[in-house]
Formats: C-alpha cells, sequence, structure tokens
C-alpha cells in the first residue's frame, strides 16, 4: 500500500498546546518542514501532501472573528518554496502542492509546477481542486460562489490546457549542439493554440520538460460531478474514508467512471485519507486521540463546518431536518460532500435533528475524532489492510496530521507502525523508483 503524509494546516483541536508540539519557536521555521521530511523518507513515505485554501475562514457568522482566535485553517503558507527546502535534505519522497484551478491560471501553473519538478528531481504532485470556499473566492474578486458544476467544467479544461502545454516541448527537443550552436528542434517545440470556454493558450511552455513530463494529478471528487472530473483529471483519488460499504461504493462508482473514459482502473488507486494514533499500548493511543476533541469550543467547530460547506451553520434552528439544511448548501453553491451529506447517508433527509445534536455530530467530524484510529501497530494495521482488501488493494492511505501535532505522533508512526506494516507485506522496505510517479507504480 501507499503511504503518505498530509500536514496540510493546523487541525480543529488543542494539540498544539501539548508539550512537544511543532508550534512557538518552531513554527514556521524551515527546520521543522525539513525534520518532517527526514522522518517520512525514513519511513519510505511515497509522499507529504499539503492542501491549500487562501481564505481566512469568514462563512461563520459571516466573519473571520472565530476563526482567527481559534486558529482555525489558518495561519496557512504558501508549501511551494518550503518544499524547496524539504527536497534538498532528502531524495526520493515526493510532495503534493495544491492550486485552484478556480483562480490559477493553467500556464502560470504549468511552468511552476514544471519548474518544482526540475528543482526535486521529479517528486512533485500536483492536488487539482475547484474551491468551494467563500472566502477564498472573496479574495479572488468574487462576491459569491460559483456555480458546482461550473467549476468542475473549467478544471478539466484546466487540466486539458495544462497537459497540452507539458507535451508541447517534447523530451529530446534541446540539443545543446556546442558545434553548431543549435540550442533545440524547432520540429519537437509547438504551440497548443488553444480556445476554449475559459482559456485561451497560445503556447509553447518556455521550459525544458521535467523529469516525470508533467506532476502526478491527484483530485479529491466525491459527488457524481466530481467523481466524472476525476475520472477526466486524476492519476490518483484522494478519499475521504468512510465505512468500508461507502468506501467500496466510491471504488465502484470512480471504476465505472474510468471505463466511461476509456481507461483502466487498474492503473488508478484511491489514497484514503485517515487520522490514526499509534502507541506501545492501545490506552497510549487513545489518550492521543482523546486530545483532538478536548476543550474545543463550538464556535472553532462552526467555522470549521461552515468554511468546508460553503454554507453558514449558525443559522441553523433549534430543530431541523437534513434534507432542509442540504437544500440550504445547494442553493448558496456550497459542496453537497460536507458533515450534511454525510449524516443524510446514515439517515435520510426526513431525519429531524436539533442543533445541539448536530454540533455534537460536528466536533468530531471538524476533528476527525469519529473516524481516527487508535491502538497498537498491529491493532491499526490490522483496520488499515480491511480498508485496503476493501477497496481493491490499489493506492493506500494519506495519514492527516495537524502541522501543530507533537513530534512523538509522526514519529510512532514511522518506527512503529511502518515495521508492521513491512513485516505482513503490505509496504515497500525499499524505494525503488526515480520519481513519485516511478514510486507510485511499483506499489
Amino acid at each position: 500500500m501507499s503511504l503518505a503524509f498530509d500536514i496540510s494546516w493546523t487541525q480543529v483541536e488543542t494539540m498544539w498546546r501539548d508539550p512537544g508540539s511543532w508550534v512557538g519557536t518552531n513554527y514556521p521555521d524551515v527546520g521543522l518542514f525539513e525534520e518532517v521530511a527526514r522522518v517520512a523518507e525514513r519511513g519510505l513515505f511515497d509522499m507529504i501532501f499539503f492542501g491549500d485554501g487562501t481564505g481566512v475562514p469568514n462563512t461563520w457568522k459571516d466573519d473571520i472573528e472565530d476563526a482567527v482566535r481559534w486558529g482555525v485553517a489558518w495561519p496557512r503558507l504558501d508549501m511551494s518554496p518550503w518544499v524547496t527546502a524539504m527536497s534538498r535534505v532528502t531524495a526520493h519522497v515526493g510532495f503534493g502542492l495544491t492550486y485552484s484551478t478556480s483562480f490559477m491560471h493553467p500556464f502560470y501553473t504549468a511552468r511552476l509546477l514544471n519548474s518544482l519538478d526540475h528543482i526535486t528531481n521529479g517528486r512533485i504532485a500536483f492536488n487539482v481542486i475547484t474551491s468551494q470556499r467563500r472566502s477564498d473566492f472573496q479574495n479572488y474578486g468574487h462576491d459569491e460562489l460559483i456555480e458546482h458544476g461550473t467549476r468542475y467544467d473549467r478544471m478539466e479544461e484546466f487540466i486539458d490546457v495544462c497537459r497540452a502545454l507539458w507535451d508541447s516541448v517534447q523530451p529530446g527537443a534541446f540539443l545543446w549542439d556546442r558545434a553548431t550552436g543549435q540550442v533545440a528542434d524547432p520540429a519537437l517545440v509547438k504551440a497548443i493554440n488553444h480556445r476554449g470556454r475559459f482559456f485561451e493558450v497560445k503556447g509553447p511552455l518556455n521550459v525544458i520538460p521535467s523529469p516525470q513530463g508533467r506532476p502526478v494529478l491527484i483530485q479529491a471528487g466525491g459527488s457524481p460531478r466530481g467523481t466524472q472530473a476525476a475520472a477526466h483529471v486524476a492519476d490518483h483519488v484522494f478519499g475521504l474514508t468512510k465505512p468500508i460499504p461507502q468506501m467500496v461504493q466510491q471504488r465502484d462508482e470512480l471504476d465505472a467512471a474510468l471505463r466511461g473514459k476509456g481507461r483502466d482502473p487498474a492503473g488508478v488507486g484511491i489514497v484514503w485519507s485517515i487520522r490514526l494514533f499509534v502507541g506501545e499500548t492501545k490506552a497510549d493511543a487513545q489518550r492521543m486521540k482523546d486530545r483532538l476533541i478536548a476543550d474545543v469550543p463550538e464556535e472553532a467547530v462552526g467555522v470549521w463546518l461552515s468554511h468546508n460547506s460553503g454554507y453558514d451553520f449558525s443559522r441553523l434552528p433549534a430543530r431541523f431536518t437534513l434534507g432542509e439544511v442540504q437544500a440550504d448548501i445547494l442553493r448558496a453553491q456550497g459542496s453537497p460532500v460536507s458533515i450534511l451529506g454525510i449524516l443524510l447517508k446514515q439517515r435520510g433527509a426526513d431525519h429531524e435533528m436539533t442543533r445541539e445534536e448536530f454540533f455534537r455530530h460536528g466536533l468530531s467530524a471538524a476533528t476527525g475524532h469519529s473516524t481516527t484510529l487508535a491502538g497498537t501497530a498491529a491493532e491499526v494495521a490490522d483496520q488499515l489492510e480491511a480498508m485496503f482488501e476493501a477497496t481493491g488493494e490499489r493506492g493506500g492511505f494519506m495519514i492527516s496530521l495537524s502541522q501543530a501535532a507533537p513530534r512523538q505522533v509522526m514519529l510512532n508512526i514511522v518506527d512503529l507502525l511502518v515495521p508492521e506494516l513491512q513485516r505482513r507485506g503490505r509496504y515497500r522496505t525499499r524505494y525503488t523508483g526515480r520519481t513519485l510517479r516511478e514510486n507510485l507504480a511499483g506499489l
């Protein structure tokens, strides 16, 4: 199975207050991130993944105050410069960077990722997203969210343009002929002349082809439209861990969408996002897990849920049905795959809930507590194996860690869980590829 660390941000939790956390004098010191990279490579991880967003959450109460006060989804760094530093102290582990096709331009993005792929010697992945958060849209001149389907239409065209640009300068184009002075062969460098619904790009890309040719493409669409986009865009899909029957259903739906695009599902893995704590004993791991929900205020939970759904949950009445609130989310062009989407699948649209009950569920969802695994290395490995086998043994797991988590949380995964997976024959004992793409293909 593939393993990655997701250290996108400081989560909605209180672990940053614990001794040994990576905050205060160490955050955001570059040495912190260099240490993360060294530890991940010692654990033979495929990738360190960085989700991103550019807005301070403001959907909750139409204000940033509670997000700022409780440190919800901020501060955030543009990780591309930091990845450069991390790559200089490692040789194999890859780096997943996130850019929004709702705001970026494909020419700039294709050129940037090509440059980073050179710097890292072929270890870059591009997490392709359509933004669903109002604060992000407002920072790019939009008062409201763009319609859900239109965001995915733009994403698909964006990636079509990027692929054409990455192919516009073919391998072998550059000659560097000292005798004649010829730099490159014009026959291998071609304009793309793209004119589409969203973009007009002449090309070609004015760079040397990178070690991978193009970055590994990751996409996380979970709605029906998102699944179709993932089948069009992704080399590997980023999925949310949920009950195994729902994971199997997502795998089946993705496979059907891939076949509809003429692609072989065997070559596309789902990397499931998961939180886990490994301890010498189950009690040690459970204590770490319970710190996720210790003293988390309702306002912080509301900020997180509202930010990720595009709907202000401070407006919830004392009682409501799940279907009524989901209809409001869809009218606001928010995400249908949110805490409401999960509850709808479990309980149905007619299920009535109180505000207090909703926020109890919300606390677990915002912190990841309800789906977090905790136990000894053997116990956690048992659960990972069960999910991996049920979903076709294609892909693996993206282990979510707060940038503020105590250092020991990561060390326990590398020093306890990895050897257990290796003992079972479920994990590599050395890197075999030269690039991130080759290492992912080798699993």
